[in-house]
């Protein structure tokens, strides 16, 4: 189980070679994040008992770069300059959806990964992903705009006012112009980033033949205690008293033997210089991410 404990920051390294730094004239950083009132030592001893969604804090605080959403600075916009928006969702539980009216966002990289230009109107941001967009600020300074960020999930019941929960960044062209307002529209009617279809700008050609193919099923299984945890295949994770890059690098040839690993490590033995295609089967669309 992750920490939730702490402070959390973003971390942001810069490539030289593939800045696209003509593509943009000023870069933001935005950063989202569920904060528990409860630390996580005080859930530990519930959890062998209770299932998680019961745990979970009835009222997490949402943080957007650090600051309680609700009290939040106002971000400035110049007329025709591009922003390169970088959006990092850092929850432990929650999602994020990411929309600003009146703005196309250009998407130019998910998960570290440049890709092709694509054009969308939000964000739906499952807990680690990463986006960044470019927004050309429109032209006029008659109006101010907002940036809407809603706060939800999908596994823990719908309360008003709570989840999901809806912030609003002001972005300012102006600050005496007032604020466009735009009808409320349905999700399904929103196009969203779709990381799955973009492509990315490096073109390169796809590593063939395949030595080795690997599928993993992630799903829920039922712990000997009666909770639902999740696992690739019949195998969830469990601590072992040998890490296991400790057994690869001390054993020797013994170490190319899947037997000389704990068991609940289900370990999977890779040759040197293998192409391999790993699919990850996700029938349940549980969250992953890393």
């Amino acid at each position: 189980m992750e920490g939730i404990d702490g402070l959390r920051a973003a971390l942001v390294i810069r490539d030289q070679d593939t800045q696209l730094l003509d593509e943009y004239d000023e870069d933001i950083l935005l950063t989202l994040e569920d904060w528990g009132q409860a630390p996580l030592n005080s859930m530990v001893d519930m959890l062998k008992t209770t299932p998680l969604v019961k745990l979970i804090p009835n009222h997490p605080t949402v943080l957007i770069n650090g600051i309680n959403a609700n009290i939040l600075q106002p971000i400035r916009f110049t007329p025709g300059r591009r922003y390169r928006l970088r959006v990092i969702s850092m929850s432990f539980t929650y999602w994020f959806k990411v929309r600003l009216p009146g703005h196309t966002l250009q998407v130019i990289e998910a998960d570290g990964i440049y890709s092709q230009p694509s054009a969308a109107d939000g964000l739906d941001m499952c807990p680690g992903q990463r986006y960044s967009v470019i927004i050309t600020a429109c032209e006029s300074l008659e109006f101010n705009y907002a940036l809407n960020v809603t706060f939800y999930s999908d596994f823990i019941p719908r309360s008003p006012g709570l989840n999901p929960r809806y912030h609003h960044v002001p972005i300012v062209y102006h600050k005496d112009a007032p604020t466009k307002k735009y009808p409320v529209i349905e999700d399904h009617e929103v196009n969203w980033a779709d990381e799955l279809a973009m492509e990315p700008r490096d073109e390169l050609m796809l590593l063939e033949p395949v030595d080795q193919h690997i599928v993993l099923n992630v799903k829920v299984i039922n712990s000997e205690m009666g909770l639902a945890i999740h696992a690739f295949g019949n195998y969830a994770y469990a601590s072992v008293p040998v890490p296991p890059l400790l057994t690869a690098l001390t054993t020797g040839n013994m170490a190319l033997s899947p037997s000389v690993y704990a068991p609940q490590l289900n370990a999977i033995i890779l040759q040197h210089n293998h192409v391999v295609e790993l699919e990850l089967r996700n029938p349940e669309t549980l969250i992953i991410h890393s």
